[in-house]
């Protein structure tokens, strides 16, 4: 396994990048209601991107279409935006986005409510984006990855909801996608390398109201959950220091 440290001027350059994916999602946020279309979301989020001067990472990489994944209640990941995909009041939607700037990357994402949402979706939304945090407290240099990997799944596992184990978070640097895979629970009898500082990795929990299981749509790219049940997805890029990670992407 290769794991790549950056180095200050590299972190510079994800800082930027996250800054700037940061800034969209804040814009996105704002546009989320009932009514938009899937298409109107990544259109809008494409050009916020190139008018900050960078590039959409997901758009063409390994085939995906668009520059956001757009991903609608039973949607755990990469659905593929669409005009007639419109979003509806109670409808949950996860937005993740990719941009790369002066040649680095930085990957994030959030789920959001559309309109008023039942206490069950909020609660999904909250403790995915708990679980991150609980998680990102191991994420420190001497302590292992999977550290990291086993504090997300109690947290979740905790409140009642399920992680799923087919999708992970990754290592990220002048590519979306670096070693190491980071699962989002704790493999059997297994550690992880350990961290070092100059690391910089993609956390992203993915939860399920349901079961942990997923299909893949014949897209062969949207993920669905098995039994048509909710999930949540919230990711920002880290920096591993000697102290707390340094979240690149907020």
């Amino acid at each position: 396994m290769s794991v790549t440290i950056k180095s200050e001027k590299e972190i510079e350059y994800m800082r930027d990048a996250g800054k700037i994916l940061a800034q969209v999602h804040e814009q996105l946020s704002e546009i989320i209601e009932p009514g938009i279309t899937t298409m109107e979301i990544t259109k809008k989020g494409e050009e916020f991107i190139r008018n900050a001067g960078a590039y959409p990472s997901f758009k063409g990489y390994e085939g995906y279409p668009e520059a956001i994944c757009v991903s609608i209640n039973d949607e755990v990941v990469h659905g593929i935006p669409c005009e007639e995909h419109r979003l509806f009041e109670g409808d949950i939607v996860s937005l993740d986005a990719g941009v790369e700037y002066k040649g680095y990357q930085s990957d994030a994402a959030r789920t959001y409510g559309v309109g008023k949402i039942d206490e069950e979706s909020e609660r999904l939304i909250r403790v995915t984006r708990e679980s991150f945090f609980k998680g990102i407290e191991y994420a420190r240099a001497g302590n292992h990855l999977y550290d990291i990997s086993r504090a997300i799944q109690k947290h979740a596992e905790s409140q009642g909801f399920s992680i799923v184990r087919d999708l992970c978070g990754h290592g990220i640097g002048k590519v979306v996608h670096e070693e190491p895979a980071i699962p989002n629970f704790k493999p059997w009898f297994k550690r992880g390398i350990k961290l070092v500082p100059g690391m910089t990795l993609a956390i992203e929990p993915m939860v399920n109201a349901g079961t942990r299981k997923v299909w893949i749509l014949d897209d062969d790219w949207t993920v669905i959950t098995r039994d048509g049940k909710k999930s949540a997805h919230y990711e920002n890029t880290i920096l591993v220091t000697e102290n707390d990670p340094e979240i690149l992407s907020l």
